[in-house]
């Protein structure tokens, strides 16, 4: 079976199956099994919606991946925004913030202090000063969820002291609530609080479930991948212009070709070897062109270039 298999199919595929996982352990293992073996990943509901369910939300690190996710939260109406807080030296990153009504406090420790959820967003090397700083605040009422790259569950536990921790992988699409977020819960995390951090990434994209030996492999995919695509963009469109298009039109068409291309893929359920069959008619413009990609070994370079994202991403979590 394929690990990252979608599992939420339009109604015409043969595995229109959704599976709500249970509460996970420290390797998030899900307990639904397919008839073919047990299933190693799923796609949680990928709809945000208004909770009733309100608990005060505390980011440290007022970052971008922090605005993201506290945008998307409020404009879902996951969480009310006074429900949110964070704490920032630099008076710009305040302000962004205050203009969609988050709290600004004046400490990391106050956030903590009066957050039922704190979410870690800080770089990866900060980490495990913040987290020791935070210790003696943190408690066993929290429920801490890290986005920091490369941080496994069992060093934030370490440097922590935290034992409910849910770590997940969100990408840079969430800024326009198109993020890919991966997540893993630890040992001590509860259904509820999977729930919860669910229904918080569900608000800037889509989220699955995955045991957390994939996360490297997530981040050198999900993680790397929009800036590949970006490359691909940028090449599709010097393309046109080498083809005699004007520069704006051929770079709007490239975009708009990857968001369609992408968007047929979501939504029909059809393997993606299956809808380039469907555009290359023989002897064709399109194949053609896809001739000359293998020429250029495409399908292996971006292959590669994720396999050496992992690769550097382990790396890092091991130093």
């Amino acid at each position: 079976m394929e690990p990252f298999a979608a599992l939420i199919l339009p109604p015409a595929h043969p595995l229109n199956i959704h599976f709500r996982p249970p509460p996970l352990g420290q390797h998030c293992p899900l307990a639904e099994e397919r008839a073919s073996g047990s299933v190693e990943s799923s796609c949680l509901s990928e709809m945000a919606v208004p909770s009733t369910d309100i608990f005060k939300l505390g980011f440290i690190g007022a970052g971008n991946m922090a605005e993201s996710i506290a945008r998307g939260v409020a404009k879902s109406g996951v969480l009310p925004p006074p429900s949110i807080r964070t704490a920032h030296r630099r008076p710009e990153r305040r302000l962004v913030f205050e203009s969609f009504g988050v709290r600004i406090l004046e400490t990391n420790s106050q956030v903590v202090d009066e957050s039922d959820i704190i979410v870690l967003s800080v770089k990866p090397q900060a980490a495990k000063q913040v987290l020791s700083d935070l210790k003696p605040f943190l408690s066993d009422e929290k429920l801490l969820v890290s986005i920091a790259a490369g941080i496994k569950l069992r060093d934030l536990q370490d440097w922590s002291g935290q034992r409910r921790i849910i770590r997940v992988m969100p990408n840079t699409p969430s800024a326009v609530g198109q993020a890919a977020s991966v997540m893993c819960a630890g040992e001590m995390a509860t259904e509820k609080d999977e729930e919860r951090v669910a229904s918080l990434f569900r608000a800037i994209g889509k989220v699955w479930t995955a045991d957390e030996k994939y996360f490297d492999a997530v981040t050198g995919l999900s993680g790397s991948g929009p800036a590949y695509v970006y490359l691909a963009i940028e090449a599709l469109a010097d393309g046109g212009v080498a083809a005699g298009l004007p520069r704006d039109l051929a770079l709007s068409l490239a975009s708009q070709t990857v968001l369609g291309a992408a968007t047929m893929v979501n939504q029909t359920g059809k393997h993606p070897g299956q809808l380039k069959d469907a555009v290359t008619s023989p002897a064709g413009t399109t194949i053609a062109g896809i001739h000359e990609l293998e020429k250029g070994a495409y399908r292996a370079t971006l292959m590669n270039a994720v396999v050496a994202a992992t690769k550097r991403c382990r790396e890092l979590s091991q130093s």
